[in-house]
């Protein structure tokens, strides 16, 4: 996909899950790694602020890392992507196999206005060229009162040099483009987006690696990320940051 930006075309990489295949899973020398060491620590927070037998859709659910974990804590899920590789892997993974994966587009949800009690966009507004529209179609499929939980990152030199430029010189096969700086999202851009959509923010955390944990630094000298690399919820949006809204 490409976005221009002034006189200037930028190209956004999201073909490169298409060749992950297991190594979703199990590579230690991808940035997939750090989305696995992040989902271990979002998603037992997410579980366990939803309550019991939600009606969940993951937006941009990948290899369901956090898709079957939801459904294997008792909920009844949906997961879309466009990578129909990744899907395949998610549908080996479900251990329940109860969830329904389906092949969409985030800007054209097929499914009816107010379905789910729950949304979840994490790690995708940073992957695609409006968020706006998939923030607009996660709220029209949410019912009222229903919770829309997110990740992404803030757009700021600080950002740029961790989660791009960082990635790129320390972690080995890193994708060419896989984050594109004028796709990250100021804080107050994103809430402006969720408040015209009649999306409450409710809780707003940063979310970062711990940059002083021995894991961290073990991946700056082994070029390896180590399984356990810490990642933490934080008072500071300046880099990654999560949380989640209610429709009113």
């Amino acid at each position: 996909m490409e976005k221009q930006t002034g006189s200037q075309t930028i190209n956004i990489n999201n073909d490169f899950y298409d060749d992950l295949e297991e190594r979703w899973y199990t590579a230690c020398d991808h940035p997939i790694a750090l989305l696995r060491a992040e989902n271990a620590v979002r998603v037992p927070w997410i579980i366990g602020q939803i309550g019991e037998g939600k009606e969940v859709l993951d937006i941009g659910c990948g290899a369901g890392i956090l898709t079957n974990a939801l459904a294997q804590a008792g909920h009844t899920v949906h997961g879309i992507d466009l990578s129909e590789k990744s899907l395949e892997v998610a549908k080996k993974r479900d251990t329940t196999h109860s969830v329904r994966y389906t092949l969409a587009n985030a800007y054209s949800l097929p499914y009816p206005d107010g379905m789910f009690d729950v949304v979840c966009a994490m790690d995708v507004l940073e992957h695609v060229e409006e968020p706006s529209l998939v923030i607009s179609e996660a709220a029209r499929v949410l019912k009222k009162g229903g919770l829309f939980f997110f990740h992404t990152f803030n757009r700021n030199l600080l950002s740029y040099l961790l989660v791009i430029k960082g990635v790129e010189w320390f972690v080995p096969n890193a994708p060419k483009n896989m984050h594109v700086y004028p796709l990250f999202i100021k804080p107050e851009e994103f809430e402006e987006m969720c408040t015209e959509r009649n999306l409450q923010i409710v809780n707003l955390q940063g979310f970062a690696p711990n940059l002083f944990a021995k894991p961290f630094w073990t991946l700056l000298f082994t070029r390896k990320i180590p399984p356990n690399m810490p990642f933490t919820f934080s008072k500071s949006l300046k880099t990654g940051y999560c949380g989640c809204a209610k429709k009113i």
